[in-house]
């Protein structure tokens, strides 16, 4: 299909393309926030500990850093809408798997469905968030990414209830028949709770073919780079650097992003299994994360409200690494659900970080924007690695402390929001 030539597009060539996104968004949230219910419905269905189960979180999110780069070259030999829908495909193929993961109650199967649903992801993230930055102008496109991260944060809100309400149902009764009764008694009951997850993955996996052949059918036009919609601005830029790596601002906003994803899956997915570690009951803790989303897409409303009407979207960026900050000493300093609340709320201090990385690490790249793409979701793998760093620290400071881990995230941040996204730009905002 043909691109869109700037000259004759208009707001409302961009409504259908938005919408389209709009309701991929939602599917990379609800696929994404599953995780924080998986981990303590496997931690409890497999006996495993907490540092076992938060590799679920790595399965998922090292598969950005490994395919995102695989995931360019795809979108390159197969356009926009056919490389979409083969990442929707993938993700189908990924739910699938948990069928033998659950009948055989084997955990290393259920982190190969992981890994393959991330890897659907990473195509679809490769795609999708350039996109949207780059379709219309950069100055608002913080706000078109909000209006992204409340279909995201919004699946993410719904995925816990929902899927907990399969998963987790009675689960608090559950765990009390498991105490004194025989070895294969134990197996028996266990292998009921695994088989749970078996129908909301085959409802998932057909949810998801659905969308692909409705992508590939739909008016979704493809845009390849930043010239086709900001050409002045790409001029402005002199975007005549032979390759990527020339943009320090990429770079920086690259660890950037990787620091803060991974802080926001320690809000969103960690949150349940330190709530039940604080003793809170499992039927409780379950819709923790429900409530890290909720103030995501509280912030997310403030984001589209006030970008860039009355907040440029690095000051945003600012606002939200300082509450970050706060918000992560208020987990430390304090205790049961009030340390929880904190917790849930670095939700509300995350919700301008993604939405003013993207525009801000990507602005003037031009005919550089798929390979910065690329790079920024392989920054996605931070929700890897900064969770695992969480959990090994965990071992030798407990679990409160360990949240420390979360200030020098937030620093970095702050260095991003303030100075380093200037480095190497040729533009003054």
């Amino acid at each position: 299909m043909s691109s869109i030539p700037i000259k004759s597009a208009k707001k409302n060539t961009y409504l259908i393309p938005i919408l389209i996104i709009g309701a991929l968004f939602f599917v990379f949230g609800f696929v994404t926030w599953v995780n924080g219910t998986l981990i303590p419905y496997l931690q409890l269905a497999l006996e495993l500990t907490t540092d076992q189960a938060i590799w679920v979180t790595f399965a998922f999110y090292i598969s950005y850093a490994l395919m995102a780069f695989p995931s360019s070259w795809l979108l390159k030999k197969t356009g926009l809408k056919n490389g979409m829908m083969i990442g929707l495909l993938i993700m189908a193929l990924g739910s699938l798997v948990f069928i033998p993961a659950a009948n055989a109650r084997t955990y290393s199967l259920f982190l190969t469905g992981l890994f393959i649903i991330g890897t659907g992801l990473a195509v679809l993230q490769t795609a999708s968030n350039p996109y949207v930055t780059i379709l219309g102008s950069i100055e608002s496109a913080a706000k078109r990414m909000s209006i992204m991260g409340i279909c995201n944060k919004g699946a993410g809100a719904l995925a816990p209830l929902i899927i907990g309400a399969f998963l987790l149902k009675d689960i608090d009764g559950f765990e009390e028949q498991l105490i004194g009764i025989t070895a294969a008694e134990k197996t028996v009951l266990l292998n009921e709770l695994a088989s749970r997850v078996i129908w909301p993955y085959i409802i998932m996996a057909i949810v998801l073919i659905i969308l692909a052949l409705a992508v590939r059918f739909s008016s979704l036009p493809d845009i390849s780079s930043e010239e086709e919609t900001n050409p002045e601005r790409t001029k402005e830029m002199t975007t005549d650097r032979k390759n990527w790596w020339n943009y320090p601002y990429l770079l920086i906003g690259f660890f950037a992003l990787f620091l803060y994803v991974g802080v926001e899956v320690i809000a969103g997915d960690i949150i349940q299994a330190y709530g039940t570690e604080l003793g809170i009951k499992l039927s409780v803790a379950k819709h923790f994360t429900t409530y890290t989303m909720i103030g995501m897409l509280v912030g997310y409303l403030l984001g589209i409200v006030l970008i860039p009407k009355y907040l440029k979207q690095e000051k945003a960026l600012i606002i939200s690494a300082v509450l970050g900050i706060l918000f992560s000493l208020g987990i430390v300093f304090t205790t049961g659900y009030t340390s929880v609340m904190f917790l849930a709320l670095l939700g509300f201090a995350n919700a301008a970080v993604w939405p003013a990385i993207w525009p801000l690490a990507l602005d003037g790249l031009g005919k550089h924007i798929e390979a910065g793409s690329a790079l920024l979701v392989i920054a996605i793998g931070g929700g890897a690695v900064v969770p695992q760093l969480w959990g090994q620290l965990s071992k030798f400071t407990g679990q409160q402390n360990a949240f420390w881990i979360l200030v020098p995230c937030y620093l970095f941040i702050l260095f991003f929001a303030v100075y380093g996204h200037k480095i190497g730009k040729k533009v003054k905002y």
